[in-house]
C-alpha cells in the first residue's frame, strides 16, 4: 500500500521502511498486552494480588506503548494494522499457555515472551536509525526501557535468593 500523503518531510523510502517496522512492533505490542491480561485474569497462588495487581498496571503501561507506535504509523502516512487478525497473523511472539494458572508458570511464560518483545525493540531502535527516522527511533527507546523496567520486575519474582 502507497502512504497516504503528508507534510512530513521524513524521505518516502524512511516512511515505507518505519510504517512496516511500526506495524511490526504493534503487532508483538498488542499480543503481549493480551496475553499479559491472561496471565493477569489466571494467575493463582501465595504471591497471586501481589502478581495479579503488577499485571494490570503492566497491561496499563503496554497500552500506552501501543498507542505511540499505532500513531506514529499513521502520522507517516500509514495505516497502523491492529486488528486481532493481523495480529494472529504477524506476531513472532510464542503462543502462550491457556491451561496454566501457577503464578511460576505464568511468570516463566511472561518472562520468556517479555524478553523477546525487549530483544524486537531494541533491533527496531537500530533499524530506525538506519532508515534515517530518529522520531520512530526515539518511540522504540522509549518502549525498550519500559520492557527491559517491566522484564526486570517479573523476573524479581523468581530470583529468590536461599
Amino acid at each position: 500500500m502507497d502512504a497516504i500523503a503528508t507534510r512530513n518531510d521524513l524521505d518516502s523510502n524512511a516512511k515505507k521502511a518505519s510504517i512496516a517496522l511500526l506495524n511490526a512492533r504493534l503487532a508483538d505490542a498488542i499480543d503481549l498486552a493480551l496475553l499479559t491480561k491472561q496471565a493477569h485474569w489466571n494467575v493463582k497462588g501465595p504471591q497471586f494480588i501481589a502478581v495479579h495487581e503488577m499485571l494490570d498496571a503492566f497491561r496499563t503501561e503496554i497500552d500506552g506503548h501501543v498507542d505511540t507506535i499505532a500513531e506514529r504509523a499513521v502520522q507517516l502516512g500509514g495505516i497502523a494494522e491492529g486488528t486481532s487478525q493481523v495480529i494472529a497473523k504477524a506476531t513472532p511472539l510464542k503462543p502462550y499457555p491457556t491451561d496454566i494458572s501457577k503464578t511460576k508458570d505464568h511468570l516463566a511464560a511472561l518472562i520468556e515472551r517479555y524478553a523477546q518483545a525487549a530483544k524486537l525493540a531494541r533491533s527496531a531502535i537500530d533499524d530506525s536509525d538506519e532508515t534515517g527516522d530518529a522520531g520512530t527511533a526515539d518511540i522504540f527507546t522509549a518502549y525498550s526501557r519500559s520492557l527491559d523496567k517491566l522484564l526486570w520486575f517479573l523476573e524479581a519474582h523468581t530470583q529468590e535468593k536461599e
